[in-house]
């Protein structure tokens, strides 16, 4: 499948250089508004050329739209993909609010196109490991589970970071995304939640770059705290936040009745998982059971590639980033409205991702 990328912003570079490895996808176009990025990213994409916004949707070699803009801008994208006759594969939210995100996903129903979304880090060993262990019953039923995000804000290391602390960005809608996917792969769909939130530094400093030193507003709280009521029953307490500056929370701890279970990062596709069963004296590290192993950003827009090939849906699908996006909207509404309020969406959970070493190898 060929793919058009659009937007070579930071995050460019992680995708490029996995879909440059993978046989199943192959980059023929970048565009962005500055020339020089690029021009940049396609030094590492061999045969890959530039292009306007305009010569990339227009281009009959484009069969999926890559989308890496700024969040505010998702939907919109997403939408002029669709127009094109794209399929689009987009770094999250999948839009800004949850109404551009539903014309989205009508306008793909309509043309008959798909649509992905980020994140696929829990395609990795990480996560899909830690849910092969909940689902064999290795913690007996779960029951609860805790989710921390800490971090003292993006501008620390970011040399643009203004759009995160816009509509569309902050703790809940930046980095929540990895921890709420995560936990709809371990728990289930989610049904009701409730928070509350705040905004201590409404002034942010950038810290890193050429710009270092210049001060910008944020717009979006930058501390949420949450509970979050699965259909399993299982409740989950969730804390994102830009306003720590460190914490020895586990990022997701899944306790059951047999056991408790840590999860590592979920920004990250691999690490260790960790489980502690009655009669324990510490913590047992698994081995990896299950995921795509060596797994990098790019896998969910390939592992598409390969369902579509398949005529089977695709794991990082709008389904479950509409519902994660329907989760973070309804508890920054229950946040300021201090109450508890009904999730209106569901979703499938995708099938657990069996061990693969070789995955869209060619091998």
């Amino acid at each position: 499948m060929k793919v058009g990328v659009l937007g070579a912003g930071t995050i460019s570079g992680a995708y490029l250089r996995t879909l440059s490895g993978l046989g199943n996808v192959r980059v023929v176009a970048v565009s962005d508004p500055v020339a020089q990025r690029a021009e940049e990213a396609v030094a590492l994409v061999p045969g890959a050329r530039t292009a306007t916004p305009e010569e990339l949707l227009a281009a009959d070699d484009v069969d999926v739209v890559l989308s890496l803009t700024p969040p505010a801008v998702h939907g919109d994208v997403a939408l002029a993909a669709l127009a094109a006759g794209k399929h689009v594969y987009g770094e999250k939210p999948l839009a800004a609010t949850t109404d551009e995100a539903a014309a989205v996903m009508e306008a793909a129903a309509k043309a008959g196109l798909r649509i992905g979304c980020a994140p696929d880090t829990v395609l990795g060993t990480g996560v899909q490991t830690a849910r092969k262990a909940v689902e064999d019953g290795v913690i007996g039923t779960p029951t609860s589970a805790t989710a921390v995000m800490a971090g003292f804000g993006h501008e620390n290391w970011h040399p643009n970071p203004e759009f995160y602390y816009l509509p569309g960005g902050g703790p809940l809608l930046d980095m929540g995304p990895y921890y709420l996917s995560a936990l709809i792969h371990l728990l289930g769909p989610v049904k009701s939640v409730s928070g509350a939130a705040s905004r201590p530094r409404p002034v942010r400093t950038i810290r890193t770059g050429a710009r270092a030193g210049t001060t910008f507003q944020t717009s979006v709280d930058t501390h949420i705290t949450g509970i979050l009521e699965h259909e399993s029953g299982a409740l989950t307490t969730l804390i994102m936040s830009f306003e720590m500056l460190g914490t020895q929370a586990s990022n997701i701890e899944i306790h059951g009745t047999a056991g408790s279970l840590i999860v590592p990062d979920p920004n990250n596709f691999d690490g260790e998982c960790r489980v502690r069963q009655p009669g324990d004296g510490d913590w047992r590290a698994l081995a990896p059971s299950a995921g795509f192993v060596g797994s990098a950003r790019g896998y969910g827009l390939a592992e598409m590639a390969e369902a579509m090939h398949e005529g089977r849906p695709h794991r990082a699908s709008a389904e479950v980033a509409y519902h994660v996006l329907d989760c973070s909207a309804t508890l920054l509404a229950a946040a300021d409205k201090r109450t508890t309020l009904e999730v209106r969406s569901r979703c499938e959970v995708p099938p657990l991702v069996e061990l693969d070493e070789t995955a869209f190898s060619g091998a």
